[in-house]
């Protein structure tokens, strides 16, 4: 570990202090909200003058630091139709939401349509990541949505009132559906990037990274790297979270402070969630900055 480096332990993942805070309209697998203390620990005082997300995800940390002005992109084009239409129709796709009921016959029923208007789609979409498995989007050869059900009792389908609420926030923001290597080409002097991107390292074996790879390789990874010495070069800052791996800690420690997190492990149901899971921060702004 290089002498930057920082350890701090159990972030909470609570952040009912700041009323301007959101939760996250989705379910989303390495989602960041247990990471938002940490990420207003690191910003400090330093002044924001737009706010990017290029692997928009739950987009947790967007709504809990409710940036005045943002740029949110992701390569997955459904889930940036998913935030335009709650963006702009919040209250169709909450009656929408009203007819489905959290049962195995309803969720494969509603999974096996085929939606024709934005808003059925975004509706559909949002139910399906609250009643699947894990929270995880995954598509077969064909692009079709095949988790299966997940059988929670308790869900927590986003209220007519949350989508207001997002719906609000997400008018401040550009959303795009890119690659994070078009979506920081905009990024200016002064700006703050936050990036969560899929975890992939170089020779690993853990199931959950090595799926990873078919999404995000380990050369995307160094192309990331490249993309956030030319944003630093601008003079904006990042933060970026990624695997506690030594692949990623040699690719990534040149560009900036190092922090460790540890957090439970809450991937793959109860057993998986016995134990621990260290995750590596990165950033350019200093401590007092």
């Amino acid at each position: 570990m290089p002498d930057n480096a920082v350890i701090v332990t159990d972030p909470e993942a609570v952040d009912d202090h700041r009323t301007d805070a959101l939760a996250p309209l989705l379910r989303w697998a390495g989602g960041k909200r247990w990471l938002v203390p940490e990420v207003r620990t690191i910003l400090g005082a330093t002044a924001v003058d737009r706010y990017h997300e290029p692997f928009l995800g739950g987009g947790s940390v967007f709504f809990a630091l409710a940036p005045g002005e943002a740029v949110l992109s992701d390569l997955n084009a459904e889930l940036i139709e998913v935030y335009t239409a709650v963006r702009d129709s919040p209250d169709t796709i909450a009656d929408l939401l009203d007819r489905y009921e959290n049962t195995a016959d309803t969720y494969y029923e509603v999974r096996s349509a085929v939606p024709e208007s934005v808003e059925e789609r975004a509706a559909r979409f949002i139910f399906l990541n609250h009643t699947s498995f894990n929270g995880i989007f995954r598509v077969n050869l064909r692009g079709e949505y095949n988790v299966p059900y997940g059988h929670r009792k308790h869900v927590r389908i986003p209220s007519r009132a949350a989508l207001l609420d997002a719906s609000a926030r997400l008018r401040r923001a550009d959303l795009q559906a890119r690659d994070f290597g078009a979506a920081l080409s905009d990024v200016r002097k002064g700006d703050l990037v936050f990036l969560d991107p899929p975890y992939t390292v170089a020779h690993n074996n853990n199931g959950f990274v090595k799926y990873n790879q078919h999404l995000f390789s380990f050369d995307d990874q160094k192309r990331l790297a490249r993309a956030i010495l030319e944003i630093s070069e601008r003079g904006a800052h990042f933060i970026l979270t990624n695997a506690a791996h030594h692949s990623i800690e040699e690719l990534f420690s040149p560009l900036g402070r190092m922090v460790k997190v540890s957090r439970r492990n809450s991937i793959g149901g109860k057993l998986a969630s016995r134990g621990r899971a260290d995750e590596y921060l990165f950033t350019n702004i200093e401590v007092g900055e």
